[in-house]
């Protein structure tokens, strides 16, 4: 029994006990169709009408396997430096609910495809911490419940349900770790950093987009506590479904002190499933699961073993792309950058538009400026993700060469670029419409430069006398009356000739 509900400190917690945590990671697979039928996986279509007898449940269907969805397990294993099963097979998950139209789950039990890995994870200060893998297996994932009427959207006090069976059937991996120890205090930064690692893993196979705020990836975080030294793990939480980097790293973070309090106040940990509340970061109690439920597993009779053949095994492992920390510190050492800003280029998302944007002509420095600056700066007024923004990288790298060619200065640029982003056109369209370029004429910048040192003598006389710092008043005048167009550097020139004045 739960005897309070209050946190303990984080830190009294870490000085108590140690976390032990274990993460599960659902993946679903970008196939055109479902696992074991020929229905589309197109996100957005009319409610079950993505549907057939066989991912209905309809008595005398009969499932047939995506190759394309074991080819990507298999992938996964690879990458995720795993064993390959050479014999593997379906079984199925015995359990009743709504969104379940055949009352079972075609999953994988003791005989998963890929199983005994590791991933290398890198922490902010650049430590590498080691997660161990206990297995990669294949399945399908349920469809969609909406509940209606209540103040949550969840079941307890809704009305009435809708269903949804489009999604009932799209191939899933679930990955899933052995007991995370050893991470002390920074367990929930090395959960955040695996659940990130393993998506960038996952986009690097191009087997999925693992849009986590789409659900084609959440994580269920798996926490328990134990005494300084003892072996035996604690009771565990299970806090489901958690769909976002931060709130894997907060779910940790929350469970540890909540652990910590029901411990110390003489309580016991209830072994149940949590959900996760993004407003606040807190979990609350879902689902008992007092005793270890009893899906009565048993093989999967309409479907033949799967036996990746050694040699395709072999094939799919020779082609797999450069892994993305291989990449990144690649990249770092090319592009001269600090571990530092390679993790903020990281947490941006902009590691391939900024390789994009350099592909595209622009050098190194200009696409992490751009991308990193005045676009995200707009990705995250926006809400988007940056790969969502209405620019392509061919456009900011087009920008960076009307900079380097004097057409425009930074602030120009920036209103170019503004113009892309709201659909006036590509940047020399938007350069043509706005009248954005620099001025570039000489008898006009000297006729501008005049007028300022005609309106402005006595910062002129500062000037004269040695002061060429007042400089920038005259050339901030000379960038007013230009509307921003005028070269700066070569306005200063002309300010410091005019007046005698050696720069």
């Amino acid at each position: 029994m739960t005897v309070t509900t209050d946190l303990e400190s984080y830190e009294d917690a870490l000085a108590s006990y140690d976390p032990v945590m274990g993460l599960e990671v659902h993946v679903e697979l970008g196939t055109k169709t479902k696992m074991f039928c020929g229905c589309s996986t197109e996100l957005g279509a009319d409610a079950n009408s993505q549907t057939c007898p066989t991912c209905l449940g309809m008595p005398g269907s009969l499932p047939v396997v995506n190759a394309i969805g074991v080819e990507s397990a298999i992938k996964i294993g690879l990458a995720l430096h795993c064993e390959i099963a050479e014999w593997c097979r379906f079984a199925r998950k015995n359990y009743f609910y709504p969104d379940m139209p055949k009352n079972f789950q075609t999953s994988q039990y003791d005989e998963p495809i890929a199983f005994n890995g590791y991933l290398d994870v890198q922490l902010e200060d650049g430590e590498v911490f080691r997660v161990e893998i206990e297995r990669a297996h294949m399945e399908e994932d349920t469809g969609k419940s909406t509940h209606v009427g209540g103040a949550t959207g969840r079941i307890q006090g809704a009305s009435h349900s809708l269903l949804d069976y489009n999604r009932a059937g799209i191939p899933l991996i679930e990955i899933v770790t052995k007991p995370i120890e050893g991470a002390g205090e920074r367990a929930p930064e090395v959960a955040k950093a695996y659940v990130a690692e393993l998506r960038e893993v996952i986009k690097a196979l191009d087997v999925s987009e693992a849009r986590m705020d789409k659900g084609q990836m959440r994580c269920d975080v798996n926490l328990s506590l134990r005494p300084h030294g003892r072996e035996e793990f604690g009771t565990r939480s299970e806090t489901k479904n958690v769909n976002s980097l931060r709130s894997v790293e907060r779910a940790a973070r929350f469970e540890i002190q909540r652990h910590a309090a029901v411990l110390n106040s003489g309580g016991s940990i209830v072994q149940e499933t949590r959900h996760f509340h993004e407003e606040d970061g807190s979990t609350t109690s879902g689902r008992i699961k007092d005793n270890a439920e009893d899906y009565r597993y048993f093989p999967e009779p309409d479907l033949v073993p799967v036996a990746p053949a050694r040699a395709w095994v072999e094939e799919l492992r020779a082609g797999l792309p450069e892994m993305p920390r291989v990449r990144r510190n690649r990249l770092r050492e090319e592009w001269g950058v600090t571990e530092h800003d390679m993790q903020s280029i990281l947490n941006a998302g902009a590691v391939d538009p900024i390789v994009a944007t350099i592909d595209a002509g622009a050098p190194a420095d200009q696409a992490r400026k751009w991308w990193m600056g005045e676009l995200a700066r707009n990705a995250n007024e926006q809400g988007k993700a940056l790969d969502e923004l209405s620019i392509t990288p061919a456009q900011v790298a087009r920008v960076a060469a009307l900079v380097a060619a004097g057409d425009l200065n930074d602030k120009l640029a920036r209103q170019v670029i503004e113009g892309v982003l709201a659909g006036e056109g590509d940047p020399d369209t938007v350069v043509e419409k706005r009248g954005l370029k620099v001025v570039s004429d000489e008898g006009a910048l000297t006729a501008a430069v005049e007028e300022a040192i005609a309106g402005n003598q006595a910062i002129a006389d500062k000037i004269r006398g040695g002061k060429v710092a007042a400089a920038g008043a005259l050339v901030g005048a000379v960038m007013k009356a230009t509307r921003g167009q005028a070269d700066a550097a070569r306005v200063k020139e002309l300010i410091l000739e005019k007046l005698g004045v050696e720069g």
